[in-house]
């Protein structure tokens, strides 16, 4: 707006109040994302200019974002030990700092909190800012030089937070957790571990059967021996007169 003085200042906003996925910095224009986590596809952002004059002239024009759903592996996380609501309010100025200190583009591509409801954004005192950085020939930065950089820089990105939001900041980085297992791999694991218990009980039946037939036979044994001896002590008897015979004579003397 070429006009001098408050008719000169122009102040940007979103029209119908589009705040749940993108905002504007109402003095430069800029729009950034808020939450687009998951989400793809063409967002049609309707942008209104309106100056500070007395009778304040506006006007409108449609700004068309595409989300790709793809994911890079370079994204890196800041965590900010800073309330959500009051990071969005500043994030074109944590945009700035973050280019000064890394001299990248920054692209800010998602902010959350532990918190799912954005009604409830006042009550974490942590933000995570997953961003994206961008070099000079605008090829992505990998994640570990954008890393070693925050890292070099904590001191004097810290330094300009506190100015911007009035009190003690902290920089972290968020490290990824390790890989935690996928449900499939569970699965396996619960099913290896079953089907070896299985194996090992069907063993055990086996060997017990095995001794118990073992043992059965042992006492058929001892009895069939038992019988045979019994039948052995017995092949001698009497005769009439109280004598002994054996029953080879016995059956002789019969016959």
């Amino acid at each position: 707006d070429p006009d001098s003085g408050d008719n000169g200042l122009l102040l940007y906003s979103l029209v119908n109040n589009q705040m749940n996925e993108f905002d504007i910095d109402e003095k430069t224009g800029q729009i950034f994302t808020v939450s687009v986590a998951g989400k793809a596809g063409t967002f049609y952002l309707e942008v209104q200019a309106a100056d500070q004059g007395t009778r304040r002239l506006t006007a409108q024009t449609t700004v068309n974002v595409t989300v790709d759903s793809s994911s890079s592996n370079n994204m890196v996380v800041a965590v900010l030990n800073q309330m959500i609501n009051v990071v969005e309010k500043n994030i074109a100025e944590v945009k700035r700092v973050l280019e000064d200190n890394l001299a990248w583009n920054v692209y800010i591509v998602d902010l959350y909190s532990n918190e799912a409801e954005r009604k409830a954004r006042s009550s974490t005192d942590v933000t995570y800012v997953k961003i994206i950085a961008f070099d000079e020939a605008n090829q992505e930065v990998s994640a570990e030089d954008v890393k070693r950089k925050l890292r070099e820089q904590k001191s004097d990105i810290e330094g300009e937070l506190e100015k911007i939001f009035s009190t003690s900041v902290t920089a972290a980085i968020e490290e990824a957790p390790a890989d935690s297992a996928s449900p499939e791999l569970i699965a396996t694991i619960v099913l290896g571990v079953l089907l070896a218990c299985t194996l090992i009980a069907s063993l055990a039946y086996v060997l017990f059967t095995i001794k118990i037939k073992r043992k059965h036979e042992q006492e058929h044994l001892v009895t069939k021996q038992a019988e045979i001896t019994e039948g052995i002590d017995n092949l001698c008897a009497t005769d009439e007169n109280g004598s002994l015979k054996t029953l080879e004579k016995l059956k002789h003397t019969n016959n």
